[in-house]
């Protein structure tokens, strides 16, 4: 299984969290907690990788790599 990054943030205007993967277009879940937002995020991933692989569109390589972990 392919590694993405997955961003979690907390939206003041939606008063939850948001996950998204950058590199799957329009992957993005939100929850009450940054744990929930990630696992519905992860099953959003799945569900994304799935169509994608039946309808045979390309499924990205993983390339989203923030700052941080590229200076670190």
């Amino acid at each position: 299984m392919k590694e993405y990054h997955i961003n979690v943030f907390y939206s003041e205007e939606d008063e939850g969290y948001i996950a998204d993967i950058p590199d799957l277009k329009y992957c993005s879940a939100f929850g009450p907690t940054p744990e929930k937002a990630l696992q519905e995020v992860l099953t959003a991933k799945e569900a994304w990788l799935e169509s994608a692989f039946a309808t045979g569109k390309p499924i990205p390589a993983p390339r989203y790599r923030p700052v941080i972990y590229q200076v670190a």
